[in-house]
């Protein structure tokens, strides 16, 4: 649940010798503060050093330390060890091994953000919000994220027991997990009768050319007959700011995407749309909601603003900030917060999130059958015939409930020694997307052929561009 705005090395130096400048240029009160503050850091270390019940090393106590310093700055500042450094670039890059969960501390816990699409958490039915407070029966309270972090992650094929607290009032509950390597096809896809249906997973080094593929394939689908889009946010956790734009800019024909504010104006950055929209001004609904986090709610913001979408579902995540990769060389790296970002109108969504245009909760649907308590004019004795009845027969109902989706009341606990669920719902109780196992490398459809279950957030966007589609071809008649 991160914006990682990724820093050259050299840009790196240049950052941390301007900290440097600006040290040297305070006043020599200041200056007298600052070492006399070194200094008692110093006599803590020799003290843990020699003192501290177990043998600990150097390299230990500093980095603890550097990580103690960012990460008391905001929860998505850290240290990053060069292992570390090197998971989070193949992470970046669409491929990594561990469990396929986005996480993050609250009040010493592990707090789930998202689970990955078909993933070990996903299949376990861990759910955003979620708390983790064991792993392999060793408690979490105390540890730092990424220490947390760190034994989530194993061989592959190894297996994890993480204890699982759900809710203010659930029961601790166990589940088993067994480390895979984490490939993320950030984007999937599949037609929706007449309307593109396009659900990106994350953002990574492969999200935009993952999208441009399923809107490409899904115009060849449809051509004439596309009637329009549904662009599925939906615990989205973010990603790359880069991709965030990109995407962004695939939808936008001009404007600007999003900027960034830092502690100097002069830092400050805006992102702007360069001509050509892909799907040629059809009409697009997003759909987001509390799992829905960073680069998302870049996406979601801009096409918003520019009233270009429109947003439904629930109010986002609230990650307005922008984290910058700071290369340490020997070392590893800093993931530092550097600037907060806006939307187009200069909204912050910063601990506020974005808002939908239509909001929509999940709901259970029910078909019910009125047919013996409603009688129609036809059903009438001697009711005049209609001599054009053949050619004007009812039309199917175009959204028909198919699995009905568990309510937002609904129980997701899974029960002792049973099978758990296999499809999240995000922090705020709101169920998770229907979850397609790809058919090839586009996702098109269930690789068993069933259809997806009932989805009544898309179900409503999908009339919702139904109904848009309607009434533009009524007035261009």
């Amino acid at each position: 649940m991160r914006i990682v705005k990724r820093a050259a090395t050299a840009a790196a130096l240049v950052f941390l010798g301007a900290g440097v400048a600006t040290v040297t240029a305070q006043s020599n009160n200041n200056s007298s503060e600052t070492y006399r503050q070194l200094n008692l850091f110093g006599d803590v270390f020799e003290r843990v050093r020699a003192e501290y019940v177990e043998q600990t090393t150097d390299e230990q106590l500093i980095e603890a330390a550097i990580n103690g310093m960012l990460t008391s700055l905001d929860p998505h500042s850290s240290y990053l060890n060069r292992k570390s450094f090197q998971d989070m670039q193949v992470q970046t890059r669409g491929e990594f091994g561990g469990l396929g969960i986005e996480v993050t501390m609250e009040n010493g816990l592990i707090k789930v953000v998202s689970p990955i699409d078909d993933t070990p958490a996903f299949r376990a039915g861990l759910q955003p919000g979620d708390l983790i407070v064991q792993l392999n029966g060793e408690a979490v309270m105390g540890l730092s994220l990424n220490e947390a972090v760190e034994k989530m992650r194993g061989p592959v094929g190894s297996d994890i027991k993480v204890t699982v607290r759900r809710g203010e009032a659930g029961e601790p509950f166990e589940v088993t997990l067994t480390r895979a390597v984490i490939k993320v096809q950030s984007v999937r896809y599949r037609t929706e009768g007449d309307i593109g249906y396009v659900r990106v997973t994350s953002f990574n080094e492969q999200t935009q050319q993952g999208l441009e593929k399923a809107i490409t394939s899904i115009q060849q689908q449809l051509g004439d007959k596309l009637k329009g889009f549904v662009l599925d946010l939906r615990n989205n956790p973010g990603g790359l700011l880069d991709q965030a734009v990109s995407v962004s800019d695939t939808f936008l024909d001009k404007g600007e995407i999003v900027s960034t504010r830092g502690r100097k104006a002069e830092e400050g950055t805006r992102y702007n749309a360069k001509p050509g929209d892909m799907i040629k001004g059809l009409p697009m609904v997003v759909l987001i909601n509390g799992g829905s986090a960073s680069a998302s709610e870049i996406v979601a913001g801009a096409l918003q603003d520019h009233k270009r979408a429109i947003v439904l579902g629930t109010q986002t995540f609230g990650k307005g900030s922008v984290q910058t990769i700071i290369p340490l060389p020997g070392h590893g790296a800093m993931r530092l917060t550097t600037a907060r970002y806006y939307t187009p109108s200069g909204r912050s969504i910063q601990a506020l999130g974005v808002t939908p245009d239509i909001e929509v909760h999940p709901a259970k649907v029910e078909e019910t059958d009125q047919g013996l308590i409603r009688r129609r004019e036809s059903d009438l004795r001697g009711a005049l015939s209609n001599p054009d009845a053949a050619n004007r027969a009812p039309k199917p109902a175009t959204t028909k409930p198919n699995q009905p989706a568990p309510g937002p009341g609904a129980s997701n606990a899974p029960a002792p020694n049973a099978p758990a669920p296999s499809t999240p719902a995000p922090a705020n109780g709101n169920a998770a997307p229907a979850a397609t196992p790809p058919a090839g490398e586009g996702g098109e459809a269930a690789a068993n052929g069933q259809q997806p279950p009932f989805d009544y957030q898309l179900a409503r966007a999908l009339d919702l561009l139904r109904g848009v589609a309607l009434f533009q071809a009524r007035n261009t008649h």
